[in-house]
């Protein structure tokens, strides 16, 4: 049997994502959230086919006042993805959230994301801190708030994985040390509900950077591989490095981030959880 990491567990909404719960699939919706009745829609059909927690992208005022009325009109977990703005955070929270996703390569402003924290704590709403190599800080100024374009800011200089000489500094060093300033701000406001993800398109980065910070803290960990494809391409990329990662006990959660219908993301997560025999019951 496989002998699953021990992480500290957290509820979102109704879902218990770590320590002894079983390991959840979550989906993202892809109408626009200002779009009440469709998003309602595929909200209600992701969860008619088992999915257990949803996301969705809130780009900009309008999407966030959404939530409040989308919240009213459905039972799943609702975790809203948030970028640059930290006041779509903010709204968002109010409107009755039960999990916001925090990007530390774009909010990189300390002030705004202890803003953030401190409505996120007084409402016991957790936060996943989203790490994506494809919005990763400068390399040399992470947590600082105005660095270099990303054609300048070295990131893509990196070496991937573990190909770089031994003591390089490479990309899964730079993911690790991201969310892990973005933790030491959280964790600097007595703040655990912490939820993890450092996700890129290539499986050995993305299989490092998760070893490598599951040693580190905590944390129940959020499995993903960004933009992996299509259903087919997409479905076997997501199946190779998650599973070496479920194998090795590491992951609370997945979402396999596909271009095409959502319901196959839901689908697919739960195959591969079955064919470790780490779920049991699910989508058909």
């Amino acid at each position: 049997m496989i002998k699953r990491r021990i992480s500290k567990a957290l509820n979102i909404g109704d879902v218990t994502v770590g320590g002894n719960a079983p390991i959840s699939v979550q989906s993202m919706t892809k109408t626009n959230t200002s779009d009440i009745p469709a998003t309602v829609n595929q909200i209600n059909a992701l969860e008619e086919v088992g999915c257990e927690i949803v996301r969705l992208a809130i780009p900009d005022m309008e999407a966030a006042k959404a939530i409040s009325i989308i919240r009213k009109k459905t039972k799943i977990p609702l975790v809203a993805d948030i970028h640059f703005h930290d006041q779509l955070a903010l709204e968002v929270l109010k409107g009755g959230v039960d999990c916001l996703r925090l990007n530390p390569g774009n909010i990189r402003d300390r002030e705004k994301v202890e803003l953030i924290v401190r409505e996120a704590k007084s409402r016991e709403i957790p936060i996943r801190i989203g790490v994506n190599f494809g919005s990763l800080p400068p390399v040399g100024a992470i947590g600082v708030s105005k660095g270099l374009s990303r054609h300048k800011d070295g990131v893509n200089q990196l070496s991937k994985g573990l190909s770089g000489d031994q003591g390089e500094y490479s990309v899964v060093d730079h993911m690790v040390e991201t969310g892990l300033w973005e933790i030491g701000i959280l964790e600097d406001l007595d703040f655990d509900l912490i939820k993890i993800s450092l996700k890129a398109f290539d499986v050995e980065t993305t299989v490092e950077s998760y070893r490598r910070m599951a040693s580190l803290v905590p944390y129940p960990m959020h499995l993903g591989i960004t933009e992996a494809g299509t259903k087919k391409s997409g479905s076997i990329r997501s199946a190779v490095g998650l599973g070496m990662l479920l194998y090795e006990g590491i992951g609370d959660t997945i979402r396999v981030s596909l271009s095409d219908d959502s319901k196959e993301e839901v689908y697919t997560g739960f195959e591969i959880l079955k064919s470790l025999e780490l779920r049991k019951e699910g989508s058909v």
